[in-house]
Formats: structure tokens, C-alpha cells, sequence
């Protein structure tokens, strides 16, 4: 059985993937920081398919218990490097950005998917697999207030072009969802209504599209992909 480990997916983008990957037959291995939330949403996926693996991205045993059992579940293709930390709330500016804040928004957004990168880096050039880095449009626009966030997701499309230019028979994509009405999303905008924002299910056809039709790697953002797809 195909194998997605797929990181922060007890809510949000990474939830709706890892149900839409479930029902095409995928297993998904998936963890979250929060025990109660991550078992709640792996009730929501087929038994048999879903490995929950509570714990922190940026602790190398808990990023080694979900490569193991990921690969207890059957072959890994994909890894999908979804857990994002935003910093504090609301944003600091640039100048003023705590030093220990800034470097917690870059181990989560940038030294947790390499990390993990390289865990099953062998298992992915094995199947010509797929890594799945999700960025952001603040990785490419200057937004005021977004110096710690936008700028961990610049270095992480670095880092994709990098590792995409080492493995050729990988495909690397660093992939802008677009705006999202999620929990983060909302500590980016406290006390602002976002109920304008699409559900993060609309950006999946995208993601979708991405491993079925497998095109070379880069970056590329979802409202580029769901061109023309129904809403």
C-alpha cells in the first residue's frame, strides 16, 4: 500500500489531505501536537489506513517514531511537510521580533522538514517519490508583520529547489495553498472575521493534480492548479 506521511494533520489542510489521499486508497501516517485533536481526527479516517503519532515536528524521536510507523503501514511515496508555526500573536514587527520566538518559527518551518527529509529520503528515491512542501504567498510577497513566518517559508522553497535539483527522480514541490480559513490563518488576523476564506478542502484538487499528473518540480500555487476544476 502507498504510504503519506503528512505532518500537523490533525486540523486544516493537513486533515483534508490526508482524508482525500484515504479514500484513494492511500495509508496515511499523521501527527499533530495536540493528542486529543490528532485522535479525534484519525477516528475520522479508515481504520487500517491511519497511523496517529502525537508529538512535535521538531523533536528527532518523534520525527523517528512516525517514519517508523509510517513504513509499517507500507511503502512511503510521500511526504507532505505541512506543520507551520506562525510565531507569536499578533505579529511582531521585524525589529522587534523576539530572538527565541524567531528561531522557534524557523525549526518548525524549515529544520523539521529537513530533518524529516532525510529520515526517509532513501524510501522516497526507492519509489521515485514525492515531498510536498507547503508554502505560503508571504514566501514570496513582503508583507509588514510577517518577518518571522514569510521568511521560513522563503528559506523552505529554497530548500525544495535544492533538494529537487540533488534528486532528479524525486519530485519536490513547494506548494502555496492560497489563504485558508484555519486556526493559524486566524492568529494571523486576531479578532478579524475570516469567514471569507475558502475551507482548506478547496485547495486538495490541487495537491491531487499535483501526484497524479506529476509535473516537474517548483513551486507552484493552487489557484494556478484548479483552474478550470468545479468548486
Amino acid at each position: 500500500m502507498k504510504v503519506a506521511i503528512i505532518t500537523g494533520a490533525s486540523q486544516g489542510l493537513g486533515l483534508a489531505t490526508a482524508g482525500a489521499l484515504a479514500g484513494l486508497g492511500w495509508a496515511v501516517a499523521i501527527d499533530g501536537r495536540r493528542e486529543d485533536v490528532l485522535r479525534r481526527a484519525a477516528a475520522l479516517l479508515p481504520a487500517g489506513q491511519v497511523a496517529a503519532i502525537p508529538g512535535d515536528v521538531t523533536d528527532p524521536g518523534h520525527r523517528t517514531r512516525l517514519a517508523e510507523a509510517a513504513r509499517r503501514l507500507g511503502t512511503v511515496e510521500l511526504l507532505m511537510n505541512n506543520a507551520s508555526e506562525l510565531g507569536p500573536s499578533p505579529m511582531p514587527s521585524l525589529a522587534s521580533y523576539p530572538p527565541g520566538e524567531l528561531a522557534a518559527v524557523y525549526a518548525v518551518n524549515v529544520l523539521a522538514p529537513v530533518a524529516l527529509t532525510q529520515l526517509v529520503i532513501g524510501d522516497l528515491t526507492a519509489t521515485g517519490g514525492t515531498v510536498i512542501n507547503i508554502s505560503s504567498d508571504a514566501a514570496a510577497e513582503a508583507y509588514a508583520g510577517w518577518g518571522g513566518y514569510g521568511p521560513s517559508k522563503a528559506a523552505l522553497d529554497h530548500v525544495s529547489a535544492i533538494l529537487a535539483a540533488e534528486h532528479p527522480e524525486l519530485r519536490v514541490y513547494a506548494f502555496d495553498p492560497g489563504d485558508m480559513r484555519t486556526e493559524m490563518h486566524q492568529r494571523a488576523f486576531p479578532g478579524e472575521d475570516i469567514s471569507d476564506r475558502p475551507e482548506p478542502a478547496v485547495a486538495v484538487p490541487a495537491i491531487e493534480r499535483l501526484l497524479r499528473e506529476r509535473p516537474p518540480s517548483g513551486r507552484y500555487r493552487a489557484a494556478d492548479l484548479l483552474v478550470g476544476v468545479p468548486r
